[in-house]
């Protein structure tokens, strides 16, 4: 039985994109992806159907991310019943995810930056309308919230598999 993992952001453009193209990646590369199903989604629906946007392609191609077949779509309740760890990029989308979630499940979602606790940073700032640095800092903190995903999932993989 896979683990589910969903990255939840505003608009599913650049953060959440990101952080499933980043787990995607480190799962392949450790062997595990069958143990996996990885998503995102955006508390918005502002944008559905929409592909990310070109700086968080750009920056995450530079890392070797490949985002371009996630297309942003709009978290719905039955996501947060669904996966196992419905993850927000900023304490707002952990409210919006909460009040959407059925009441049984209203204390799963969590904060992804409770996943890299050492970094002392608890939210991934929205970089949309910023510069280079904003996103290359969001992949940053992406990038080692996965790697403490992944480090904390670990024992479950050996069952999923």
């Amino acid at each position: 039985m896979a683990i589910k993992v969903l990255f939840v952001c505003t608009a599913n453009l650049c953060r959440s994109p990101m952080a499933e193209g980043v787990f995607r990646a480190f799962v392949e590369r450790a062997g595990v992806a069958d143990a996996f199903e990885i998503a995102s989604a955006g508390t918005s629906g502002s944008f559905v159907g929409q592909p990310s946007t070109p700086r968080a392609v750009e920056v995450a191609a530079s890392r070797g991310y490949d985002l371009s077949a996630i297309r942003a779509r709009q978290l719905v309740a039955d996501d947060i019943a669904y996966f196992d760890y419905p993850l927000a990029m900023e304490s707002s989308h952990l409210v919006d995810m909460r009040w959407l979630a059925p009441r049984a499940f209203a204390d799963k979602p969590k904060m992804f930056m409770s996943f890299a606790p050492r970094i002392g940073i608890t939210e991934v700032a929205d970089p949309i309308g910023k510069g280079q640095a904003e996103f290359e800092h969001a992949l940053d903190l992406i990038e080692a919230g996965c790697k403490g995903l992944l480090d904390r999932l670990s024992p479950a993989i050996k069952k999923a598999i």
